[in-house]
Formats: C-alpha cells, structure tokens, sequence
C-alpha cells in the first residue's frame, strides 16, 4: 500500500522509499525526498513564481531519463499552475510552478531534477536572470571553469552586476546574476558578446560556439541559457548523475581556490552543513532591489 504522509495539512502519497537510486553510494528515494524536505528553506525561494521542468529518473540516473514540461497526470489541484507562452505559433503550455513545500515533496516523489526559466510567470517576457553555464571539454575540468568565472566576475563588475557562482552538480559551474527591464533576447545578446569577449581574452581556454570540434580542452561558455524557452538546474537541485551531487552554490572563495574537481564535488549530505555554515549564497538574488539593467 502506498504511504500517505501529510505535508502543511496536505495528503502527499509516496512510493517506492526503499528503491535505491545511486548504487554507487546506495542512496535511496526516501533519502532524496528527505533532502528535498530539509533543504526547502532555501530551495523554495528559487522556484517561487517559476514554471518547472522536471527532469525525471525513476530508476535511477542509469535508467530512462526525459523531460515533463507540461503538468504531468495525476497533478493535485492544490498544486499551482500557470499557461507559459511558447512559440507565437503555438499554443501555451501549462506548466507546474512549485511555491510551497506540499507541492516539493510531491514533485520529489517524481524523481526529478528541478529545472526552472530565467524569468517568472508574470512576467515572462522580462528576464530577471542572467545565466553563464561554464562546461568543461575534456581534459579541461571545473578547475580551468573556476578561472574564467573569476574572469567573468570582474567583467560583469565593471557593468554594475554581481555574480553568484554554483556548481552544475555535473562537471561545470554556473554564474547567475540578477538583472531587470531586458527582454530574454537582449540578455542573450548580452551575454553572448561577454563569452566573445571571454574567448578574446582567454583564447586558449575559453570558446564561445557550441561547434564540438572546438571544445576540448576549453571551457565552452554557454549564453544560451538565457533564451526565453530554456532552463537551467535550479539551486540545490539533487542531479541525475552517477553521484547524487547538488547544483549547489559556493562561495566566491572557494571558486578562487579551487585546485582539483573534486573540491567542488559536493553531494546532497554535505548540503545541511553547508547551509548551517553559509545560509543560502544565493539568497541576494531573491531581492528584486539588488537586479540592476544590463548596460
């Protein structure tokens, strides 16, 4: 029989607790659900307002993996959901948005990675983030992404905007900022003249083109993940890799120390700690006040 456990004065059913998921490390789906339940103080907030895709792996991240955009079968009406545009030739999808912990933990008994847009359902049009994804070709590793996010940081400085780094919770790292007033288009613009300024600067480290021939080793820096239509890991997301690592944010320190991959190889138990010592490093990003226009 399947549990019932009530979240806020919610019935949220579960299944499959025991069912291990990360052989490797024997982590199991009642120990994902568990993190998600724990960690919702700061992960909640960084879904708040968000249209979600969910990355599913219900056997695991050896097992099938594929998106749900739309509001899977079986959603709770409880559950908040929004039209989300898409193409002008298509209709709007409708979409989950995640604003409170019910709503986690039942999105959690999916088995998901959370994946969210760089801008809030009432306002789709505005983008409110601005995303770098820094991904290594071999043998480059997060060490060689470490240094041109440091670049990065300074770059962006110079305009006014503050950078908040986070591992990908794969092999790179992610640099999110908060900005205001620009369409998803002119972040992009934005952002892909900055990657071609990074290549400029670092041309033996640094391309700017997705082209796999040119990627190994150099850090491929992604501007593309600020189009209207794509997502990205969202902070403290468990990922669907051959650990259960975490999206999970660092400290500008521990960027500029970083000597070995896996020094910033940190998994879903090292998270607790973590947020005991440095509360959520993305917290600054929540407050609207800090987003400032691109140039």
């Amino acid at each position: 029989m399947t549990p019932i456990t009530e979240v806020e004065g919610r019935r949220v059913a579960l299944s499959n607790l025991e069912k291990v998921l990360y052989p490797e490390t024997g982590f199991t789906k009642g120990e994902l659900l568990h993190y998600y339940a724990t960690t919702a103080t700061a992960l909640l907030p960084h879904l708040h307002d968000r249209a979600v895709s969910f990355l599913r792996f219900p056997d695991g991240p050896e097992g099938q993996l594929f998106f749900t955009k739309n509001v899977p079968p079986g959603t709770p009406d409880w559950v908040t959901t929004a039209e989300v545009p898409r193409s002008s030739a298509d209709s709007p999808a409708r979409m989950v948005v995640v604003q409170d912990l019910p709503s986690l933990v039942w999105a959690a008994n999916l088995v998901t990675e959370f994946h969210t847009h760089q801008w809030l359902v009432q306002s789709p049009l505005e983008a409110d983030r601005l995303v770098f994804d820094l991904d290594p070709g071999t043998p480059a590793t997060i060490v060689h992404c470490c240094e041109v996010a440091l670049w990065l940081r300074e770059r962006l400085a110079a305009d006014g905007i503050e950078a908040y780094p986070k591992t990908a919770g794969s092999k790179g790292l992610h640099l999110l900022a908060a900005v205001r007033g620009s369409s998803s288009e002119r972040t992009s613009d934005y952002a892909k003249a900055l990657a071609v300024e990074a290549e400029r600067a670092m041309p033996r480290l640094v391309v700017h083109r997705m082209t796999k021939s040119l990627r190994p080793g150099k850090v491929f820096v992604d501007w593309s993940q600020n189009a209207a239509r794509k997502t990205t890991a969202t902070p403290y997301t468990v990922r669907a890799r051959r650990l259960p690592l975490v999206s999970a944010p660092v400290t500008w320190e521990e960027v500029a120390g970083c000597r070995s991959p896996g020094q910033l190889e940190i998994h879903a138990e090292d998270m607790a700690p973590r947020l005991r010592d440095h509360g959520d490093l993305m917290e600054p990003l929540l407050d609207r006040r800090s987003a400032v226009p691109l140039p």
